[in-house]
């Protein structure tokens, strides 16, 4: 490692960290449609998700005729689904990356092995706290508001958008899911970095300095509920099923899948899968930067982007000087 790169990191991707070249002028069109491929048309988070909200649409969704009415039967289903999805996603890429450590330190972040013991911790240890936050509140969370999305959908409270009727505004809500999650992310997260907020609230998901899959979702209950809340848009602008479905999946599975402390997911040598962004590893480490995602360049426009330069680390140190 240079005197020019990061200290303390065992692995850095790329630096400096780019943004969505949406929003560079003058417009790069090359990185647009490079930006969109490797965004949808690879092998992605956002591909995975989109067909795993497909298959519980296909599969394990109760029809609207059903949720008309809140019934015990329907609401369990629905709630069991997430528990199983949250078990497969989290667990088996904690599986992978830690209990196996099937590839060992390689695009691993952070050299620093995750907390065994921690009086912060709830349950006295990192994972266990994390998995008790997760699994309890925040599945919990997520299926209340999927119970009263669909229930207001079979309602006619939400309009239902088909593909048969619009088939342009039915594709374009997947793609506008991503870009409004960056929007309602900065600023709620933004919000939660108010003193009174992060002491009561915030302080819990930040206990997490080092991260691992069950650290994205380990959460206060009511910075789940926020989060969470996003999908609320849809009363506005309409929704199908399936666009409820990747909504909270997205929000949900990939908050663990960006938080695995690792680069990506390797096979045979090669970067299979991108995962954990440093972008918000290095949030996590230092607080008072890179509140937003890279969809939209919020953090670049108010001064908080860190892009894991040497010269940005040293704006960021001076910013938090004059914050405290």
């Amino acid at each position: 490692m240079s005197d020019e790169q990061l200290k303390g990191w065992h692995h850095l991707p790329e630096i400096p960290i780019k943004t969505s070249p949406f929003f560079i002028w003058p417009l790069q069109p090359v990185e647009m449609v490079k930006w969109v491929w490797n965004s949808w048309l690879l092998l992605t988070e956002k591909l995975i998700v989109l067909g795993i909200a497909v298959a519980c649409y296909v599969w394990f969704q109760p029809s609207l005729a059903e949720v008309k009415s809140f019934e015990f039967g329907w609401i369990a289903q629905m709630y069991a689904r997430n528990i199983i999805l949250t078990l497969l996603v989290a667990g088996s890429l904690h599986t992978w990356f830690y209990t196996l450590s099937a590839q060992g330190q390689k695009l691993k972040y952070d050299p620093r092995p995750l907390m065994v013991n921690g009086r912060q911790f709830t349950l006295g240890g990192q994972i266990r706290d994390n998995m008790f936050w997760t699994l309890g509140s925040g599945v919990a969370i997520w299926t209340a508001y999927e119970v009263l999305m669909f229930w207001a959908l079979a309602n006619g409270h939400i309009t239902l958008i088909t593909f048969a009727a619009n088939p342009v505004w039915f594709v374009a809500i997947f793609l506008l899911i991503p870009i409004w999650e960056s929007l309602y992310f900065y600023v709620i997260h933004r919000a939660l970095h108010i003193p009174v907020l992060y002491k009561h609230i915030h302080a819990l998901h930040h206990r997490n300095i080092n991260v691992g899959p069950w650290s994205g979702m380990s959460m206060h209950p009511v910075e789940q509920l926020i989060f969470l809340g996003s999908v609320l848009i849809h009363l506005v602008i309409g929704a199908h099923p399936i666009h409820l479905l990747f909504h909270l999946q997205y929000y949900f599975l990939t908050a663990i899948t960006t938080h695995t402390g690792y680069q990506g997911l390797l096979l045979s040598d090669k970067n299979r899968l991108a995962l954990g962004t440093f972008h918000h590893q290095m949030h996590h480490r230092y607080f008072e930067c890179n509140y937003g995602s890279l969809e939209i360049p919020w953090d670049k426009w108010f001064g908080s982007f860190h892009d894991g330069t040497v010269a940005a680390d040293e704006k960021i140190k001076e910013r938090r000087k004059r914050m405290m």
